[in-house]
């Protein structure tokens, strides 16, 4: 078997695009992947693109071996671009060697370590009364063990920093009222704090209302300040979305600045690269919480993942039973009581609906550019 085409397709259904890859086989067995939407998603098109190039006749089953002539070939270590290109293309070869075999993915990743993957979603709200309202809507519906929301209330890039802590306070505080102590609570200010002191701040105003983690208090790009802040917090710190391959979470670990790993799956490096990474973080006695804000394809490919890690702990998740993500696929990961049921099918147990395509045409997106009240770029 040789690979004999790689084609993308962006769709929009609406917010962002998703990036979706069939990698074809000359013998017919097409694999499917998802590449990250990194901005610009075109960018990460053609870098698949000029991939291909070198992968067309070459064995989708030396996985190991392509995943290496695409990061080595690259020369220099790649950013998000490459990396999610990477992880696209690799996603759909495991695909493909399920299909061969017969069996779903996580069956070659050494076989279930669970039954079931847990999930949470986030509810918003702009409001504390709007997310606790938001929030009860949500486990009613699908029965969600856990939540996740975003402590910064709106427009907190113009507001003095004790506002905002108070104001994160509030919306807690106001969810865990509304959806008792049983259920845990994330929260997540995605990054947007520059000053440890001020994340410091921020996280001894939750601490009463008992959150689940803490994630991304702080920008990734200082460690050392992270593990400061690990030191001296009693919530558990979660990070890693915008981490790369093994070697960018070795020294998240080794300095023991996370309790939590979140890797993505759509740019880290695809399956295998968060499956080697997911060991790092077991010997460091780490757990893994996927960041998962993308398609149903990249929900299928975190839930093969999650059930052959040993330290997975739960997966972000966007419903899939409702148009038009729901028009994506031919069938969703089914969710019962909070948690993804495992797929039975050969390969990642879902295909790609291309009828539905032309509905969502690609669009230009960005994420907004939040300015502070000085005309000052703030963190998004």
């Amino acid at each position: 078997m040789k690979i004999a085409a790689i084609e993308t397709y962006p769709v929009n259904p609406g917010g962002r695009n998703y990036l979706f890859v069939r990698v074809l086989t000359d013998d017919g067995i097409i694999g499917i992947g998802e590449a990250y939407s990194a901005g610009p998603d075109d960018a990460t098109e053609r870098v698949i693109a000029d991939f291909a190039t070198w992968l067309i006749g070459e064995d989708p089953g030396r996985i190991e071996h392509l995943w290496a002539l695409m990061y080595n070939g690259s020369r220099f270590p790649g950013g998000v671009v490459v990396n999610a290109a990477i992880s696209g293309i690799e996603h759909a070869l495991w695909d493909i060697k399920g299909k061969k075999l017969g069996v779903p993915v996580y069956e070659l990743l050494g076989g279930p370590c669970r039954d079931r993957v847990r999930v949470y979603q986030s509810p918003g709200g702009r409001t504390p009364e709007e997310l606790a309202e938001r929030a009860q809507a949500l486990i009613a519906r699908y029965g969600y063990t856990a939540l996740k929301i975003g402590p910064n209330p709106p427009g907190f890039q113009a507001m003095p920093w004790g506002r905002v802590v108070r104001e994160a306070a509030r919306r807690l505080e106001a969810v865990r009222r509304a959806v008792g102590d049983d259920i845990d609570i994330g929260v997540d200010p995605h990054a947007t704090i520059f000053e440890p002191s001020n994340a410091l701040a921020m996280a001894d105003a939750l601490q009463p209302y008992r959150p689940f983690f803490f994630e991304e208090p702080l920008r990734p790009e200082n460690i050392d300040a992270l593990a400061k802040l690990a030191g001296q917090v009693r919530i558990p710190i979660a990070t890693g979305e915008m981490l790369y391959t093994k070697w960018q979470f070795r020294e998240l670990l080794f300095k023991q600045a996370a309790n939590i790993i979140q890797p993505d799956i759509c740019c880290a490096g695809g399956i295998l690269e968060c499956k080697k990474i997911a060991a790092m973080a077991e010997a460091c006695y780490v757990t893994v919480a996927p960041h998962n804000p993308m398609g149903p394809v990249a929900t299928a490919v975190n839930v093969h993942l999650a059930a052959a890690i040993p330290n997975f702990l739960i997966l972000e998740y966007h419903p899939d039973d409702q148009p038009p993500r729901r028009d994506l696929i031919d069938e969703p990961m089914a969710l019962k009581d909070g948690y993804l049921e495992l797929p039975r099918r050969p390969g990642l147990g879902i295909e790609l609906n291309l009828d539905a395509f032309p509905r969502y045409p690609f669009r230009r997106w960005h994420r907004a550019f939040p300015i502070r009240e000085d005309g000052s770029m703030a963190f998004v």
